[in-house]
């Protein structure tokens, strides 16, 4: 029996304006009560999560910034940061690449170092807690880096993604949206904050369930029993993992989700 279900957000539990539908929370409600623990697993920070899951926030796990913290009922259970040591070297290669801007997730804030539209705009909506400094440099080692969030002004697939993982091969780059990719801890995803949490709960691999559309997800889809990908997820995912549901538009996670639900209560 399922015991744990993790999704994605964007592109995923999210409609096409990026907002979480209302229907989620009595559903959540329900999982609650019937001892399943749901888990949103997004590449936004704690606070932005929080704040979207409010009415439910101490029923839910937070995977945040794609697997790099894991939170429940206001504490911090994992945390696997950016070395200090190694985040200048990396911001240097980014800004020397045209088109590239950064941005440093912190356990409890991002920064941002400069106000160029779209990428401010898609910054401060996704990220409860952001601000802007003179230089990132100049907050490094205030609080844990959980991942640099680079918005590509181009495509992160044609432009950024050629170019960032052979420049930063001690950390981890992967394309997390159209327009933006992640680097990371070398250990850090939503797989390895999956199997943290299954040890933690006690769960076998087959009483998981996740859901998500893109190349971030896929750790995680890897770490549980059921993996379901939207119709319109990325097509290099959706070649590796073939179960699908509705695409983010059609509410497919809360079709299964229903469907889980009438499995669990055994009707």
């Amino acid at each position: 029996m399922i015991k744990f279900i993790a999704t994605d957000l964007d592109g995923t539990l999210l409609d096409e304006q990026k907002r979480l539908p209302a229907e989620i929370f009595p559903l959540i409600e329900e999982l609650h009560r019937l001892g399943v623990l749901f888990a949103p697993a997004s590449g936004r920070q704690y606070a932005n999560l929080q704040q979207l899951f409010a009415p439910v926030a101490d029923k839910v796990l937070f995977i945040c910034e794609n697997g790099a913290l894991v939170a429940y009922q206001g504490k911090t259970l994992y945390c696997n940061p950016i070395a200090d040591e190694a985040l200048p070297a990396a911001l240097d290669e980014i800004r020397a690449l045209p088109h590239l801007f950064p941005m440093l997730c912190g356990s409890g804030c991002a920064y941002i170092e400069n106000d160029d539209e779209p990428f401010y705009g898609y910054a401060t909506h996704a990220y409860t807690n952001c601000k802007r400094v003179n230089s990132l440099n100049e907050v490094i080692g205030k609080e844990a880096v959980c991942k640099i969030a680079v918005y590509d002004g181009i495509s992160a697939a044609e432009n950024c993604m050629k170019y960032l993982p052979q420049r930063l091969p001690a950390l981890r780059t992967i394309i997390s949206g159209y327009d933006w990719c992640d680097v990371s801890s070398p250990t850090a995803n939503k797989g390895e904050a999956i199997r943290f949490i299954r040890n933690a709960f006690h769960l076998k691999k087959e009483e998981c369930a996740a859901f998500g559309d893109h190349m971030n997800d896929y750790e995680m889809l890897l770490e549980c029993g059921e993996a379901y990908v939207t119709e319109n997820a990325y097509p290099p995912l959706k070649k590796i993992i073939h179960r699908t549901v509705p695409a983010n538009t059609e509410g497919g996670v809360l079709l299964m989700l229903d469907e889980m639900l009438k499995q669990i209560k055994g009707e």
